[in-house]
């Protein structure tokens, strides 16, 4: 039986990440009514936490960049924001890598500290080194100038592009394995500049650089961050922004299909029949999950669609859930992430699963990050053991429900979280020992919470064609239906909070005003 909401709505936004809520706060903001729907009973998407035995992780951030207080992404989420979220830095060093045999190497902050740093352990590379400074730099400003065409007409996009075409072509059109082997063939110091590439999910030899320079050297520009009482803040603070110009968030609530007025989308239908109606809708799912699960088959623009789909799918993951009782910073634990690469490569992802040692893996522990955790007379504290995968492994059963998954799933899941905490004792032996709850997290996680196609954590993979691509304008080919998100921008919170921004600003151009360029 259908049913139709009634309410007046100028917008409707598919799915509450951070993509999502912000294009819903921001057209709040310019005085539009807007709905959020999310699929989950939280909102949030991949900046929601869960609890278990007493302890919460935050699912998604493991820190964040760009969020310095003069920084225009700070100063954006501010506006977003009904309160302002407060954000604690995590110091100058945020990242430590552990390459093969070598010495652990602390990455510090700016971009002058971490050049002594290299210069350091690596003496006789010192040109090779300021060349990949000025790599950095460089193509983060050409990124920077592709970003304003996901807002623009096609035309006028085209246009810029053209302006800039010699230096999209230099750091975009190409991979970050093929820039690092143009600045230097000291196989260390090459692992060492691409061994972050799991912060936006695009293995060397795949990915643009230009999105690698954009990820990487954010936090040599201004840090990194966290959100004081963990990442259900951004939630907590930006929800409000919505209610208060009469909008609405509704959790647990699934779209299934998108509704037409001959070519143009006007509303959307929810798995229980309901109709809702408004001016623009505009879909945080994914570009991908968009045309494949909402458009009908008759929508045309078959070629739009046939571009999306070309893209491929980002890499999965497996994140093994700690809980600890005692003293963490005395048994190793920092703020700043741990990069393990035990073989000496770094363009690697676990294919071997669930029980052969991961090539790659990566250790953050959020709650020494949060200054307003209370970890109790017990000591108790939460870290994260993630490993970049393909999607093989679980393969056999992604078309099954979870309560159908039997017993040889149950059997995978046990081998592959043994692989992963002997890996993480080998590792951290005194922070293993004050291990009190483990939990395993599969790629079919990701795709129960994210919806991504084969467990990608980070949507659309990075490569060339994907950071070049016209198809992933925030304005449609289909008249009404706009999208947001990572795949609008850049992976991660940050891009995904700009692919909602200029999602919004294409259904309100007053949003415009009030971007800082």
């Amino acid at each position: 039986m259908l049913d139709t909401d009634t309410t007046q709505w100028d917008a409707i936004v598919i799915g509450s990440g951070m993509g999502g809520m912000a294009a819903a706060a921001a057209l709040s903001n310019v005085g539009q009514k807007v709905l959020l729907l999310e699929k989950h009973h939280t909102p949030g998407g991949l900046t929601h936490s869960f609890s278990r035995n007493g302890f919460s992780w935050d699912v998604g951030i493991h820190y964040l960049s760009g969020l310095a207080p003069d920084d225009r992404d700070r100063e954006m989420l501010d506006w977003l924001s009904d309160t302002p979220i407060e954000l604690v830095s995590l110091g100058s060093v945020y990242d430590i890598l552990h390459i093969g045999s070598a010495e652990p190497l602390a990455l510090s902050r700016p971009f002058e500290a971490q050049e002594r740093d290299l210069k350091d352990r690596f003496p006789d590379q010192a040109d090779a080194i300021e060349a990949w400074t000025r790599a950095l730099r460089a193509a983060r400003e050409t990124f920077f100038k592709i970003i304003p065409t996901r807002a623009m007409p096609e035309f006028a996009g085209d246009i810029l592009d053209w302006w800039n075409r010699r230096a999209i072509q230099k750091w975009c059109a190409r991979t970050t394995k093929e820039v690092i082997d143009d600045i230097t063939d000291d196989p260390e110091l090459a692992a060492v500049m691409a061994a972050q590439w799991g912060d936006h999910g695009g293995r060397p030899s795949k990915a643009s650089f230009a999105m690698h320079a954009l990820i990487s050297a954010s936090y040599l520009q201004s840090g990194s961050w966290y959100p004081v009482g963990g990442s259900p803040a951004f939630a907590d603070h930006i929800l409000p922004t919505i209610a208060k110009q009469g909008g609405e968030t509704r959790s647990g609530v699934h779209v299934t299909e998108l509704l037409f007025d001959e070519d143009a989308v006007v509303g959307v239908r929810t798995d229980d029949g309901t109709e809702i109606r408004a001016k623009a809708v505009i879909s945080d799912i994914g570009a991908r999950e968009t045309v494949d699960h909402l458009l009908p088959e008759t929508c045309g623009h078959q070629d739009w669609i046939a571009g999306i789909r070309a893209l491929p799918s980002s890499i999965a993951h497996y994140t093994l859930f700690l809980g600890f009782e005692g003293d963490v910073e005395a048994a190793g634990a920092t703020r700043a992430n741990h990069w393990i690469y035990p073989t000496g490569e770094t363009d690697v992802i676990w294919t071997a699963a669930p029980d052969a040692p991961p090539p790659c893996m990566v250790a953050s522990f959020g709650s020494i990050k949060n200054p307003a955790h209370d970890p109790g007379p017990e000591g108790r504290h939460m870290g994260q053991f993630i490993v970049w995968s393909d999607w093989s492994g679980v393969e056999p059963w992604a078309d099954l429900d979870p309560d159908e998954r039997g017993d040889d799933y149950a059997d995978f899941k046990r081998r592959a979280e043994n692989t992963l905490m002997a890996q993480f004792r080998h590792h951290f032996p005194e922070l293993a020992k004050l291990v009190v709850y483990r939990e395993l997290a599969t790629p079919l996680s990701t795709v129960t919470f994210t919806g991504h196609r084969k467990g990608a954590f980070y949507g659309l993979d990075v490569t060339p064609e994907r950071v070049m691509c016209d198809g992933l304008r925030a304005s449609t080919p289909i008249p009404g239906l706009f999208l947001a998100g990572q795949d609008v921008a850049s992976p991660g919170i940050p891009g995904a909070l700009w692919g909602g921004l200029l999602a919004a600003a294409c259904v309100d151009p007053k949003v415009l005003r009030h971007f800082r360029y």
